[in-house]
């Protein structure tokens, strides 16, 4: 049965491209076919699969099982928490009503992805046409580089009510080539807890921009977001850890596109232990929307305010655990504060938690201190790019000459421009060089709570039902 599901041909229905894609990298582990027919027999006789309340329910236990799971091997290290997927699903808020597609490109098991099809049903009211039930299907869209998250997750989607995944594809997102990616793969809603700590293999990425040529897997899923996969407003809302936030070389020229590109306008930052045990190591919600191109071609900076919220662990917690997991009503602060972005959150205060950086004054700052560095780097260059070129139109004098004097002489005086060239070269990268020191941490995201007290006060208490 297994290798006639892995040879089925993929044209012939999207059935059929799911089976396959399921199977191709799948091995039967059960010995006996007829023990293996028994389970399923089994199965067909004690749940109607037919009955969508049934499927349901069905997928909410799955989910608690990948929950379950998350610490045994291999499964555990594709699971979010259920309550970062529905909260950064419900602060996206994709609309069914404008179709706007959701893409997790590192899906694993499915998460976001479960999150935003119930997202999308709660939005169906009884005036809503059987075309907006079949919408759902067409709006979740998942890539998975792994065989056993891929299959998880197209079983994950069965079980939420999409008969025929074949929107969730088994491939490399990264190893796409850059220029690969068009205006049709772009999408309103990217929401997605990109694989990091991890490396590409030689080649994956080879033909990303020098600026932004890496072989770390969450910083280029970072630059494929910014650049190739987020439609003009579209919105995104990312997990990342702490390193990305400080890091500097190609994380400082990633936050630069990120802000230039987009507008960063919350980072919700979480406390240890939300993720263990897959990571002990303290994680962020980036949430940002593409800016729009301007139409005389430069390049503004779309971010000019940057919000943050630390979200602290519930009064008598000195952590997370797998008995005590974060749940989704601890974020009801945050939904309560959070503002609407029509009006560039005018509504938001700051408080014990939440605190803003005026991005745009920062940078105008720095670029006021850095600019004369620069300039002074830049005539610099010019100077020892004058001379060089004096030396190269002697070296061309030589061409065709026999004339030892001659040639002794104009060798001596292409000589003396290149070692006046050098020090101007070695001054201007001394110039380049403090202009940068001034410029580049206004990247450093890594902001500290300014309100935090000397002793926390435990937060105040919010029902689930009344969120």
């Amino acid at each position: 049965m297994f290798p006639a599901l892995k040879d089925l041909d993929a044209n012939q229905s999207p059935q059929h491209k799911v089976i396959r894609s399921v199977f191709e990298d799948a091995n039967n582990y059960m010995k006996s076919g007829t023990q293996l027919l028994a389970v399923i027999e089994k199965l067909e006789e004690a749940i109607n699969f037919h009955d969508f309340t049934t499927r349901a329910s069905l997928g909410d236990v799955y989910e608690q099982m990948l929950n379950d799971l998350r610490s045994a091997g291999n499964a555990g290290e594709f699971y979010t928490p259920r309550a970062i997927t529905q909260f950064m699903v419900d602060r996206i808020n994709p609309r069914l009503d404008k179709r706007e597609t959701v893409l997790d490109p590192a899906c694993g098991t499915g998460g976001f992805l479960t999150a935003a099809i119930d997202y999308f049903r709660h939005q169906i009211t009884d005036k809503s046409g059987t075309q907006d039930q079949r919408a759902i299907e067409t709006l979740i869209h998942g890539i998975e580089k792994k065989q056993l998250p891929h299959l998880l997750c197209t079983t994950n989607m069965l079980l939420h009510g999409i008969d025929v995944p074949s929107q969730i594809e088994h491939k490399n997102t990264l190893a796409i080539g850059w220029n690969e990616w068009n205006n049709n793969d772009k999408v309103a809603c990217v929401i997605t807890n990109p694989p990091f700590g991890g490396y590409e293999d030689d080649g994956v990425g080879s033909d990303y921009p020098s600026d932004l040529k890496t072989r770390e897997t969450a910083d280029m899923f970072m630059a494929l977001i910014i650049k190739k996969l987020l439609k003009q407003q579209g919105r995104a809302a990312v997990v990342l850890p702490d390193g990305f936030l400080f890091g500097d070389g190609i994380k400082a020229a990633l936050k630069k596109l990120l802000l230039r590109d987009c507008k960063l306008h919350t980072i919700v930052r979480l406390p240890k232990g939300v993720f263990a045990p897959y990571t002990t190591i303290k994680t962020n919600l980036l949430f940002f929307t593409k800016g729009n191109i301007a139409d005389d071609g430069s390049e503004p900076f779309q971010t000019d305010t940057i919000w943050y919220y630390e979200h602290p662990y519930p009064a008598g917690y000195k952590s997370y655990s797998k008995t005590k997991p974060i749940r989704f009503d601890e974020f009801a602060p945050e939904i309560a504060w959070w503002g609407s972005e029509d009006n560039d959150f005018a509504d938001r205060v700051e408080h014990e938690f939440a605190w803003k950086v005026d991005f745009k004054t920062k940078r105008e700052q720095a670029e006021a201190a850095a600019e004369p560095h620069w300039q002074r780097a830049e005539q610099l260059n010019n100077q020892a790019a004058n001379l060089d070129n004096q030396a190269k139109d002697l070296a061309k004098s030589l061409i065709g000459s026999t004339d030892s004097h001659y040639r002794e002489q104009i060798n001596a005086q292409i000589a003396a421009l290149r070692e006046q060239a050098e020090p101007l070269r070695l001054q201007a990268r001394d110039a380049q060089a403090a202009g940068d020191r001034l410029y580049w941490p206004i990247f450093n995201l890594d902001s500290k709570n300014p309100q935090r007290p000397g002793t926390r006060k435990p937060r105040p208490r919010f029902i689930a039902g009344k969120i």
